[in-house]
């Protein structure tokens, strides 16, 4: 019976509101770190469009950003083992003009 009530005690209960539910798409992230953080921006470029917005910013600390890698590269493993690899193409870099330019 302890064991049982230590188990609820434990879980935690995760709310997913409909908005977020939906996502946000990008086919861009942009990761910078201090000695403190990781902070990833998710952006949507599209081709033609010569401006694209940050559509979503994650903070995380080092730690996070350790198991957050960690927990991708074990379901991209479990993704191609399930359907094949991954695709990896090449793609022209893409020049950034990101946050505001210094003037003097």
């Amino acid at each position: 019976m302890a064991d049982n009530k230590n188990q609820k005690q434990n879980q935690l209960n995760i709310e997913l509101d409909e908005d977020v539910a939906d996502g946000v798409y990008s086919n861009l992230a942009i990761i910078n770190h201090s000695v403190s953080e990781f902070v990833v921006d998710f952006v949507n470029i599209m081709p033609g469009r010569p401006k694209s917005k940050v559509k979503s910013r994650i903070i995380l600390t080092p730690q996070h950003a350790k198991r957050l890698l960690k927990v991708l590269s074990d379901n991209v493993n479990r993704f191609e083992a399930a359907h094949g690899e991954i695709k990896d193409y090449e793609q022209a870099p893409i020049p950034m003009n990101f946050g505001p330019t210094g003037e003097a």
